[in-house]
Formats: structure tokens, C-alpha cells, sequence
């Protein structure tokens, strides 16, 4: 039942445009577009998502949706002039799913619906050829026991390989009329003996079953996992396009394609596409069989090429951008059946957003949107190294780029099996299908036999960033042996490794060596954008980041502890470093000392320890302000609980047993072993750590302070400019934060008297417990500034004990739809980023003039980073490798708030 009974649920293609994708799906609002754009587009109407929504909701469609649909298809019948599956000449249409968000073949599509026993007669002779009549038959029965009945879809393919087997021939359209007829006669016996029912006949009952057929497909297991991997609610529903039929398996004058405005790959202009003669749409799509490029059209049928060049420029300047369109030639006549802005691979992304700015179609702040730190990410992955020894046994379509490396698999469920178990795969098929979409997420690339750079394959894995081939030919894949055949005879078994490229297209054997990619090098400073050698894509990313810098507030940090690490991060873009951890300054050679203190009976002893410990991490100090001379560095005092520096106590027990039995002297291992006992604790992360152990262990806060304002001195006296900030962690109070100040304050006086140099040193604190967020406006009146810990943060938040529950539950919890992403991959907005939210305000309220970050791992993920942009932090702070991405993020969110305030 509906709620509102004036309520619409069905436009018809002329009353839509392509601002009404939440409620017409993006192919209904483009499918209007197009016809309001005077181009040819079939007639027909669609069903919105709201009318999916009452149905998911209550189980039946709105009571008023049959009326609405009866209506516009009347109209349809009067517009066509003829009716829906008359005997004589029959109105055949199209059901097609169609959400907000491109899925591709993630939900269910039916064709030629209309046929029945009697119409196929009357088809054939409008048409004057029956063989493509029964054709056109065949496939509805099909696709409709297939996607509306449930019945196994390899039962119908199994039937149509033995009558080509038969018939001795290998392609479906060597099949003959008397040949289909005996194919339709089966598949209706296969559809009785599985679904339990005759194929219907009725074709108002084929539309109506369809219709709910599509909106049951929104949460059928593919479309859901595809939700999941693409982060797309789950609460919006699709649409259904009720379109009249055209038929480009008419013969050698009508067929099918997918047009490309620009290279999805690449990003370069061209004519990029796939057409096949004499098939409909989904024949390409499914890449059974191969297509030709589209530029062969131009042969085949000048006048329809030339119309859908035109066509082509008309959308790409329309929409100002990269489309995607699929069309349909019925004996000479171009039909437009579906456009969209495309999907492409990261390189393509940012290509296309600069060129986009050089024809004047879009400016430097919409090119920013057009692509993503995901993106990014990707393009900073390594590459095969072209210098390698290499065994090159195939090359097909480069659908994707990336290089991957893998062990061979044949089917989806080996994929993820082996996935989980820690192997990498490459999942091999001759053409993937909507089911084979978990296999393909856990796989590290996918190699097909088949199909073109518009196929299943081809589609999924850009959307997906994943690396992708596709059609190569030369590689016999048999699936059901589990083995590939290379030129040559030679046999690949599953779990052989192969390396694919999908850059070049080309398929090794074995394990390819990799180099850093030149978007890695050109951030580091090793290639110029300017350079002669520096190629098109280094010059379109140094584009985009340096508008992104340009315009962004936040600024971004890195995560390092050491001169090497800062240095990395510095000419990545780091302005500065949110987060030095100390105590990887103890470990190694180090960590003796550490057990000295530990094991400290007496103060002398204890002073002894971090008299030895002073020097080095000055000495660590003095390395790293020098790596960022000008920009701040935020240290932080020791965190870790101190059982982490000691021995495993299975280990030391071990030696302790072995050493008593042998009658060796084991004095300071028995001590190591008391001392790790003494310290265990049931729950160490919430244990003696953090500000903890600077209040109990005296010295050990003081030792660091002093090293700090030691090296920063130090510096200042050589002409450097320090910028060190003191940053006390696991703080749950104010008294906790105002004690260690009391003493670091007294330390840094000191020092300044001893040197002589005047030392502006900050002190803050981190917040990462829940406490200190709801009262960090007290905490404020003793902190500079606050970093938010959101690792810990999270643990607290949730209760999660993050190295237990990733392992344990997590899986579950996003299969079952509880997360739709991990909260330690991104900020948990209604729970964490909540207690950030206000933790800000009550923090600035106090003071300010405070200085607020973050230096979780959340500070470089691309979601997150908006987030932070929007609570109004001052800075975000990552591990090196990810400040390009933040640095772009950072540049996204500004521009689109600059965005919207304008609007």
C-alpha cells in the first residue's frame, strides 16, 4: 500500500529528465534526457524507485501502480499502434532494471517480452524472417526462466550448445529457424520441469511478473555484494524501464554496441566502442561473442556511423563528460537505448577532468570532483617492470590497468576461498557474469578469453579499480578441467602463477617483477611534470593536486618516526608531522636499556637506566626537526604498555626451564621473568599505558621532554627552525594533563636557563578515550592543542578490541549490512565522529585558539577526511604514502563546501 495516494510512480520517457535519478534511476532519467533532446529513443515509461520502495516495504506493489502502468502502456500501444503481444503484429517491450547508481548486470534485465506461441507467427511475417523470430522467442523464454522463474541459467545454455553441436556449427547465428523452433519447444520443457509452470503466454502476465522480477533483483546476493563493494545505500531502490522493443538481430543490417566517447582506459579521445551484426544488447554486454571495434562500423553501415558520431558529440557536450551509450540498428534505422556518465579507470579519470578544462567544458574546481583519493590510491601502485625476463604466452584487450600477480583460478568459489586463506589469485574465466562478482572482488585481477572493453569483465573491474583483461583469444580457458592453454600447447593448472597487465593487455607466466609507478615518482621529486619525459597522466595528476592545494583548508601531516620516514613524507607534500612515535625510538639494539628500567629495583638504578636513554632520543630528535626544519613535529611520549618491550613469556620461561635443567646462570632472565608477570595484565590497551606511565614511573615523561627540548635547542643553535610539540597520550582528565605539564614545564625552563635559548615548545594532549572528549572542554584550559587518537578512540567507542574482532566478526557484520564499511577504515560518523564533533566545539569554546587534528589512520582515508573537513580540524596526519591522497581529499572537501555555500 502506498501513503499517499496522489502519489506518482510512472513517467512516461517525455515528462523525465536527468535530475530525477533518485527517483527515475539513472537509466529512466537519461533514457528522458535523450528523448528531450530529440534524439531517437525507443518510446516507453518508467516505474520509479518509490513504487520499489512500497513493494520491498510491504511485500506488493502500490495498489495504484497496476492502474498507472495499465495506462501509459495503452498510450505506448496507441503511440506504436499496436498492441502488447497481438497475434498479428505484435508490440514487444523490454524490462529493465535501472537504480540511481550504475550496477552493472547486478540486476535483471527481460527482452522481447510480448511473445508467445501464437505472436512469434505474427512477428515472423511482419518482419518477413522467421528465423528471427524464434530467435527473438528463444531468448525470452530464457531470460525469463532464468531472471523471473529461477530456473538454472546453464540448463537453457546446455540445451543451445548441444543443438550447435548438432548442427555442427558454433555460433548461435548459424542456427536455422527449424533449429530455434526445436530450442523453444525444450526450453519450455525445461522452464515446466523446474519452475513447476507452463512459460506464461498471457503478455500483460510476462510484463506484470517481470516488473517484480526487477524490484526483487535490488536485493538479490549480487546486487547486494556489489552495494557493499561500491558503498551504495542500500535503502534506495531501483527503477524499471518499460521500453519498446527494436532488434538489432534482424540480420547483417541491424545489431548492437556500446559507444564510448572517450577511451574508459585511457582517457584519450577516439572512436572506442564494440559492435556485433545480427544480435541484440546483451549479447555484447555478456561477451560471448566477440565484437568488432566500432570503427569497423563505419564499413558496415556509414549512414548509422555517421549519426552516431553526431550523436556521440551532442552527449559528451551535453553532459561534460565521458558517456557511455549502448544502441541498436533495426535494418539501417539508429536507436539510442541508454546513456550514462561511464565509468573509467583511475588514469582515464584524471586525463579526462584535465582535458575537459582545456575544451572549456568544465573549470579547475569541477575537474577537482571528477576524481578521487581512491583513484589516486591507485594510480601510486607499482607497475611491471619493463626491463624483466618475462614469458609472454598471450595478449588480449587492455580492459583495466594495473599490474597483478597471482595464482591461476577457474571459478569464483576457488577465488574467494583461496582469498581468504591469505593466497593472491587471478581469476580466469572465458567470460564473467553478474555471479562471478565475489570471485572477481577477491581476485587480484581478471583474465577472460572473451569479450571486448564493454563486456561484464570489462565493465565491472574499472568500476572496481581491479586489473583486467579481456578477450584473449589465444588462451584456451576450460573451466571445467580447471586449466588454460597457451600457444604453443602449454598447460596452466589452477594455483600456476600468471602475471596480466592491464595496461598493455599482455598475459605472462609466472612472477612478473614490479617497479614504482611514475605517479610515485613524480611525488617524490623524481620526474618533473614539466619534463620532457614526464607523460600525459603525471602532468594531469600535478594538475589537479596543485588546484587541490590551491584551494584546501586542512592541512595535512604525516605519521613518522624517524629522519628517513620524514623526509619521505616532506616530499610527498607533508607539512609537518602529527604523530612521532617514540617508543619505536626503543626497540632493536634499544631495547635493553628499556629492560634496565624495568627491571630498576632502586632510583639510582632507574636514573642509570634513562641517563642511557636520554642521549639516543635526543639524538632521534635532533634527525627528525632537522628532516622538518620549519614545519611542527608533534612528538609523542611513550604510549605503549611496558610488558610490549620485554620478552614473550612462553619464550623466557622456556630459556628459564632449559637454563635450570642445564644448571646455567639465569639470573637476568629470572628477573625478566618476574617483571613480565608483575606487569601482565588481563587488558593491557586498557591498562598501565599513556599519561599511566608517566605518573607512575618517575623520570620517564621527564627523560623525553628533556630530550625534546635538548634537541631543539640544539637545532636553534645551529640555525635550524624546530617546531616541536609535546603530545601526552591516553589523557581521561584534566588533573592527569595539568601534572605531566607541571613537570615538562619545569624541564623545558631548565634547559632554556642551561642553553640559553629561548624554546617555544607546545603542549597537548591526544584525545582518544571517551571521557576526554566529553569533557575536553576542561581538558582545553591545559592543552595547545588536541590530536584525536581515532584508532583508539574507535576501540573505546565500540568496545571493540580491534586485533581480536577484525579476525573474529567483522566479516559477518558487513555481510549482514550492521557496518557498511569498517569503522577503523573509516569514521564512524554517528558514534565517534560524534564525540569529535563536540569535542571540537567545546575544546575551541575554552580556547580558541587551540590547534586541533587527527593522526588515526582515518586522517588518510578519503571519506574521513571530509568528514574532518566539516567539524573544522585544522590539520589530518597519515603514514607517508597516503598524503597525496589526503592532500587531494582535503582540496575536494573544501571545494565542495565552497560549492555549496555559493548555491
Amino acid at each position: 500500500m502506498s501513503e499517499n495516494k496522489d502519489q506518482k510512480f510512472v513517467y512516461d520517457f517525455i515528462e523525465g529528465n536527468k535530475d530525477l535519478k533518485d527517483l527515475l534511476g539513472g537509466k529512466g532519467a537519461n533514457l528522458a534526457e535523450m528523448t528531450n533532446l530529440g534524439l531517437p529513443v525507443p518510446p516507453g515509461f518508467t516505474i520509479t524507485t518509490e513504487a520499489c520502495k512500497v513493494y520491498l516495504e510491504s511485500g506488493d506493489e502500490p495498489v495504484e501502480l497496476r492502474d498507472e502502468v495499465s495506462a501509459h502502456l495503452d498510450a505506448l500501444e496507441q503511440k506504436m499502434g499496436k498492441k502488447l503481444g497481438q497475434a498479428d503484429n505484435p508490440l514487444l517491450v523490454s524490462v529493465r532494471s535501472g537504480a540511481k547508481f550504475s550496477m552493472p548486470g547486478m540486476m535483471d534485465t527481460v527482452l522481447n517480452i510480448g511473445l508467445s506461441d501464437k505472436s512469434v507467427e505474427g512477428l515472423a511475417k511482419q518482419a518477413g524472417d522467421e528465423r528471427f523470430a524464434w530467435d527473438s522467442y528463444r531468448r525470452l523464454i530464457q531470460m525469463f526462466g532464468k531472471t523471473v522463474l529461477g530456473v538454472d541459467g546453464e540448463l537453457f545454455e546446455e540445451a543451445l550448445d548441444e543443438a550447435k553441436s548438432a548442427k555442427k556449427v558454433t555460433i548461435d547465428t548459424d542456427l536455422e529457424a527449424a533449429d530455434l523452433k526445436k530450442l523453444v519447444k525444450l526450453f519450455k520443457k525445461i522452464v515446466k520441469a523446474e519452475a513447476g509452470r507452463d512459460f506464461p503466454q498471457d503478455p500483460r502476465e510476462q510484463m506484470d511478473l517481470a516488473i517484480k522480477a526487477v524490484f526483487d533483483s535490488w536485493n538479490g546476493d549480487r546486487a547486494k555484494l556489489y552495494r557493499r563493494q561500491e558503498r551504495i545505500p542500500h535503502d534506495l531502490g531501483t527503477a524499471v524501464n518499460v521500453c519498446s522493443m527494436v532488434f538489432g538481430n534482424l540480420g547483417p543490417d541491424s545489431g548492437t554496441g556500446v559507444a564510448f566517447t572517450r577511451d574508459p582506459a585511457s582517457g584519450h579521445q577516439g572512436v572506442y566502442g564494440d559492435y556485433l551484426q545480427n544480435a541484440q544488447g546483451e549479447d555484447v554486454v555478456a561477451g560471448i561473442r566477440n565484437t568488432v571495434p566500432l570503427a569497423d562500423l563505419e564499413s558496415i553501415d556509414k549512414k548509422s556511423y555517421d549519426q552516431l558520431m553526431g550523436i556521440m558529440e551532442t552527449l559528451e557536450n551535453h553532459y561534460k563528460d565521458l558517456c557511455d551509450i549502448e544502441f541498436t540498428i533495426e535494418r539501417g534505422q539508429l536507436w539510442m537505448l541508454q546513456t550514462r556518465v561511464g565509468k573509467r579507470t583511475a588514469g582515464a579519470a584524471f586525463r579526462i577532468a584535465t582535458q575537459l578544462v582545456d575544451q572549456g567544458l568544465i573549470d579547475e574546481a569541477e575537474a577537482l570532483q571528477r576524481v578521487n583519493g581512491a583513484q589516486l590510491a591507485q594510480l601510486m601502485f607499482p607497475r611491471f617492470d619493463d626491463a624483466a625476463k618475462v614469458e609472454q604466452v598471450g595478449r588480449g584487450i587492455a580492459a583495466s590497468p594495473g599490474a597483478a600477480v597471482g595464482k591461476a583460478v577457474f571459478d569464483s568459489y576457488t577465488a574467494v576461498k583461496w582469498s581468504r586463506s591469505g593466497e593472491k589469485v587471478i581469476l580466469i574465466r572465458r567470460e564473467t557474469n553478474p555471479d562471478d562478482l565475489d570471485g572477481m572482488i577477491a581476485a587480484e585481477g581478471i583474465l577472460t578469453s572473451r569479450g571486448g572493453k564493454t563486456s561484464h569483465a570489462a565493465v565491472v573491474a574499472r568500476g572496481m579499480g581491479k586489473t583486467c583483461v579481456c578477450g584473449a583469444e589465444e588462451l584456451e580457458v576450460d573451466t571445467k578441467r580447471r586449466r588454460m592453454t597457451v600457444p604453443g600447447g602449454q598447460v596452466v593448472e589452477e594455483g600456476d602463477v600468471v602475471s596480466i597487465d592491464g595496461s598493455t593487455g599482455k598475459v605472462y607466466l609466472g612472477e612478473v617483477p614490479v617497479v614504482p609507478s611514475p605517479v610515485v615518482e613524480y611525488f617524490e621529486g623524481r620526474m618533473h611534470a614539466g619534463a620532457d619525459d614526464a607523460d600525459e597522466l603525471v602532468q594531469a595528476v600535478h594538475r589537479i593536486m596543485a588546484y587541490a592545494d590551491r584551494v584546501r583548508r586542512l592541512r595535512v601531516r604525516a605519521n613518522a618516526d624517524n629522519a628517513e620516514d620524514a623526509l619521505r613524507a616532506r616530499r610527498f607534500g607533508a607539512q609537518g608531522i602529527g604523530l612521532c612515535r617514540t617508543e619505536h625510538m626503543f626497540l632493536g639494539d634499544r631495547r635493553q636499556y628499556v629492560e634496565r628500567l624495568i627491571l630498576a629495583d632502586t632510583d639510582s638504578e632507574r636514573e642509570g637506566a634513562l641517563e642511557q636513554l636520554l642521549p639516543l632520543q635526543k639524538n632521534d630528535f635532533v634527525e627528525l626537526f632537522e628532516a622538518m626544519d620549519g614545519l611542527p613535529v608533534t612528538v609523542r611520549l611513550l604510549d605503549p604498555p611496558l610488558h610490549e618491550f620485554l620478552p614473550d613469556i612462553t619464550e623466557l620461561s622456556v630459556r628459564v626451564a632449559l637454563a635450570e635443567s642445564r644448571k646455567e646462570p639465569h639470573e637476568n632472565e629470572l628477573r625478566l621473568l618476574q617483571a613480565v608477570h608483575r606487569l601482565h595484565e588481563q587488558n593491557p590497551m586498557l591498562g598501565l599505558r599513556g599519561v599511566r606511565l608517566g605518573l607512575v614511573i618517575p623520570g620517564l615523561f621527564t627523560m623525553q621532554v628533556r630530550a625534546i627540548a635538548e634537541a631543539a635547542a640544539q637545532r636553534i643553535e645551529a640555525k635550524g627552525d624546530p617546531r616541536a610539540e609535546i603530545m601526552i597520550p591516553l589523557v581521561g582528565t584534566v588533573q592527569e594533563l595539568e601534572l605531566v605539564r607541571d613537570e615538562a614545564e619545569q624541564v623545558i625552563a631548565e634547559v632554556q636557563q642551561r642553553t640559553g635559548v629561548e624554546l617555544k615548545l607546545a603542549l597537548g594532549t591526544m584525545i582518544e578515550l571517551p571521557r576526554a572528549a566529553v569533557t575536553a572542554g576542561q581538558i582545553a584550559e591545559a592543552a595547545e592543542f588536541f590530536s584525536f587518537g581515532t584508532n583508539d578512540l574507535t576501540q573505546t567507542v565500540w568496545g571493540f578490541s580491534r586485533d581480536d574482532v577484525e579476525a573474529s566478526f567483522f566479516t559477518a557484520y558487513l555481510e549482514k549490512g550492521i557496518f557498511g564499511v569498517s569503522p577503523f577504515e573509516t569514521i564512524d560518523k554517528d558514534g565517534v565522529g560524534s564525540l569529535v564533533r563536540s569535542a571540537v566545539e567545546a575544546g575551541r569554546a575554552t580556547r580558541p585558539d587551540i590547534k586541533l587534528g587527527v593522526c588515526g589512520e582515518h586522517g588518510g582515508d578519503p571519506e574521513s577526511v571530509h568528514f574532518f573537513h566539516e567539524v573544522g580540524l585544522d590539520y589530518v596526519s597519515c603514514s607517508p604514502f597516503r598524503i597525496p591522497v589526503a592532500r587531494l581529499e582535503a582540496g575536494r572537501a573544501a571545494a565542495q563546501a565552497s560549492g555549496s555555500d555559493s548555491r
